[in-house]
């Protein structure tokens, strides 16, 4: 990942920062998904990430300041966490998935997110990045008594495969 952007464009130093595909993917994996280690972003990728490519893309996200990495030693499992700026791609994920919506095919379950995200607006986006800094920074959350985000999140998801379930058998 370069240090500059190749020009001054906000959309250019964006773009930059983030990468390719995959990166977002994996940013999304570990946002949405819970995913903190190598292996579960890496058996758990939807997509299909293959482990070079991860190991890649996770330390391009390391350097361009979007994760960290803690080492836990030889053997054991080193943890990604999510700095101030990745949390702050939730919002520009939820563009990401609002367009994708509309404009790409899709699957029920894999976009119930997506919808919740869309629909819950900014309070939602901004109860799920204060979650995560709770989980990635050790702040608490300012308000503990609401529903957590993921929470909500993973409950629709479920009632999805629920449904799609039944409708299959």
């Amino acid at each position: 990942m370069r240090d500059e952007p190749r020009s001054g464009c906000a959309i250019n130093a964006a773009v930059e920062a983030f990468g390719d595909r995959w990166s977002l993917i994996v940013l999304r994996d570990v946002v949405f998904g819970g995913r903190r280690h190598f292996r579960d972003l890496l058996a758990n990728s939807e997509e299909g990430i293959a482990s070079n490519i991860l190991s890649s893309r996770l330390k391009a996200l390391v350097a361009g300041g979007l994760l960290t990495h803690e080492d836990a030693g030889r053997g054991r499992r080193g943890t990604y966490s999510l700095t101030e700026a990745g949390i702050q791609t939730v919002p520009v994920m939820v563009a990401l998935g609002s367009w994708g919506l509309r404009h790409r095919p899709t699957t029920p379950e894999l976009t119930v997110r997506a919808r919740l995200l869309e629909e819950g607006g900014p309070p939602l986006w901004e109860d799920l990045m204060d979650e995560l800094r709770e989980a990635h920074l050790g702040i608490p959350r300012p308000y503990p008594d609401r529903p957590r985000a993921s929470q909500l999140l993973q409950e629709a998801y479920e009632r999805v495969l629920a449904t799609s379930s039944t409708m299959n058998t």
